[in-house]
């Protein structure tokens, strides 16, 4: 119907310039003879003829010939150059291929590609090439360009820069999936060279054709190739997958999952479309893929309750035939999320008794800082801790100084830290390269110490130094107050009546903040405690000792990341916080989130923490 349209229209133009030019003989008549007005408008009608038939500006590809065999079977490049000679009829096409294949046996074959620079047949070659360029055929050219780049061609290569402008030229006109070609193979080269204008026509071209892409690959290649070079085309992308969920499988899903967790990109309403296609359709997932989206909704700290269920139920059989570095990776990946599956790390636990020779020092450290994160301890605790402790031994001071505080501090949240390993970070030519500031991001392994030092302390009473110094138990950078925390602040206010009597945000000398610390008498009523005496405060104040009788209460809020995730278990951390307090002598009151959010009133509020002081006054004399 095109066709039809624009022979229509060129007819209507050939008849208008017939007629236009009669006009203009009959205003002449006079001086122009009638023979020549006959001539024109055959003339006319001769250009109509020209028109019709003009030849295409490409023509057909030309029928495989004996040449295109003999290039297609070369085995050296000796075998390449050889086809140049005038025996071999070659049309515009066989140049691009001769170097096409050229680049392939020299990278294939990992020849020496400089022993063909002072080759007269390749400068030819490359001549030839470069006189043709512009009757090379769309995928020719693309495949072309990148074997340009492949043999590592100076950027002001003149056959190169030509064939770049040639590209350039066609992306408009190419078919989508010669674009994808490029992205493909060929953007690598283009970022470490100076090809900067194709690079951003490219990404131009393939996000203002993206509703072209009709297939998973598509999406799943360019999302891995350009989406973290163009932000519009990755939300193409995102649309276009969207659109496509229904077609892609397990593979694909994993893909697409590690080019988000790779770009850190957490989509939404991706990773919920790939959760419900993971839940509902029967995929038979293999261990790698398994351990794969662990990873993935880990570094992507997305939660899905349904989805963690079944990684869990379908690695637990798998446990035994994994490996050393399988298992670190999948319990690193959820304990990211929180997610602590007792069956499961069990198993965990029962492979590294079994096969702990298999594991590096820097495996089993991860291990023991993946169990000190959820806080899990291991039926066979005692074998299992005995055992690290004997492969570590030797090990923990040859690993990295960070490292070392880690794998300690997650010992003492565990209650397995041995004397001889504070020792070894405490000692002060350890610990002084973290509080002289020689590490850039000291100051979370610099509370780490602290804790570490308040676990001496407080935990330990047979260890008898070192310790860090009072300089290097100073605060913590306060942190923004939450809703939860200004409303905790305001109803103790108002219940107490007085501001004197209640100290808020304070930082402890064991590194931890106490939301509220209240001071009571022997009847347990608030008293003022300003001038009383605070040794515990990393910056203590006050000169007055407690009454007799008296006993410090201390409020601690918790909120939901302090939590393991679907549970009310808190986290390895403010467990341990909570031992270092109470052995530090305060009586703690817990203030969880999932029953503070059932509070609707002040009133509720109020009555609620003087319900659960008195609860906690109530342990402490059964005591």
């Amino acid at each position: 119907m095109a066709s039809r349209l624009m022979q229509r229209c060129i007819c209507l133009l050939a008849t208008q310039q017939a007629s236009s030019l009669t006009v203009i003989g009959r205003l002449r008549l006079g001086s122009i003879p009638s023979k020549m007005m006959t001539t024109t408008r055959g003339s006319a009608f001769s250009t109509l003829d020209k028109l019709l038939n003009k030849e295409p500006v490409f023509t057909p590809y030309p029928p495989s010939q004996e040449v295109d065999q003999k290039i297609e079977e070369a085995t050296t490049p000796e075998e390449v150059l050889e086809l140049l000679d005038s025996r071999y009829k070659l049309h515009h096409n066989h140049a691009a291929l001769m170097v096409i294949k050229l680049s392939r046996l020299l990278v294939d074959k990992h020849l020496d590609k400089n022993l063909l620079d002072n080759d007269v047949r390749l400068k030819k070659l490359f001549r030839t090439m470069d006189s043709q360029v512009s009757s090379v055929w769309h995928g020719t050219l693309m495949n072309l360009l990148r074997s340009l780049y492949a043999l590592q061609l100076p950027e002001n290569f003149k056959p190169l820069l030509s064939v770049e402008q040639e590209v350039r030229w066609r992306l408009r006109r190419v078919k989508y999936k010669n674009l994808v070609f490029l992205a493909e193979t060929s953007i690598p080269y283009m970022q470490d060279r100076a090809s900067r204008e194709l690079l951003t026509e490219l990404l131009m071209y393939l996000e203002r054709r993206w509703t072209e892409i009709e297939d998973c690959r598509t999406v799943v290649v360019l999302m891995a190739k350009v989406g973290h070079l163009s932000g519009a085309l990755m939300d193409r992308l995102e649309d276009k997958f969207l659109e496509l969920a229904e077609q892609f499988g397990p593979e694909d899903l994993r893909k697409v999952m590690l080019i988000l967790a790779s770009q850190n990109r957490r989509s939404v309403p991706l990773l919920r479309a790939i959760s419900y296609h993971l839940a509902q359709k029967p995929f038979a997932l293999t261990r790698g893929m398994l351990i794969d989206f662990a990873y993935a909704y880990g570094k992507l700290n997305f939660h899905q309750t349904q989805i963690f269920q079944k990684l869990a139920s379908e690695l637990l059989p798998q446990v035994s035939s994994m490996t050393p570095s399988d298992v670190t990776q999948c319990s690193k990946s959820f304990a990211f999320l929180k997610w602590l599956n007792l069956p499961l790390f069990e198993a965990f636990a029962q492979y590294v008794i079994n096969k702990a020779d298999d594991f590096t020092p820097l495996q089993l450290s991860n291990m023991i800082l993946t169990f000190a994160r959820l806080n899990f301890h291991p039926e066979q605790e005692e074998q299992f801790f005995s055992l690290v402790h004997r492969k570590l031994e030797s090990e923990l001071d040859k690993l990295s100084p960070g490292l070392q505080v880690d794998v300690v501090w997650s010992l003492c949240i565990l209650q397995q830290v041995q004397k001889k390993q504070l020792q070894e970070v405490l000692c002060q030519d350890f610990h002084s390269q973290f509080l002289d500031g020689k590490f850039s991001q000291n100051q979370n392994t610099c509370q780490k110490l602290i804790h570490i030092n308040a676990t001496a302390q407080l935990e330990h009473p047979e260890y008898t130094g070192p310790f860090l110094p009072p300089v290097a138990l100073h605060p913590q950078a306060s942190t923004p107050k939450t809703p939860m925390q200004k409303d905790l602040q305001e109803i103790l206010k108002g219940w107490l009546g007085s501001d004197d009597k209640v100290r808020f945000g304070e930082i402890t000398q064991y590194g931890w903040e106490l939301d509220a610390e209240l001071v009571l008498d022997v009847d347990n009523q608030p008293l003022p405690m300003k001038d009383f005496l605070a040794p515990h405060l990393a910056q203590p104040t006050g000169t007055r000792p407690l009454p007799p009788g008296a006993k410090r209460l201390v409020f601690l809020r918790w909120e939901f990341p302090n939590f393991n995730s679907r549970s009310k278990d808190l986290l390895g951390r403010f467990v341990m916080a909570k031992r270092h307090l109470r052995a530090a002598g305060f009586l703690l009151v817990d203030v969880p989130y999932y029953e503070w959010i059932e509070l609707k009133s002040e009133w509720q509020k109020g009555a609620y923490l003087k319900d659960k002081m008195g609860k906690a006054l109530a342990e402490d004399l059964a005591k």
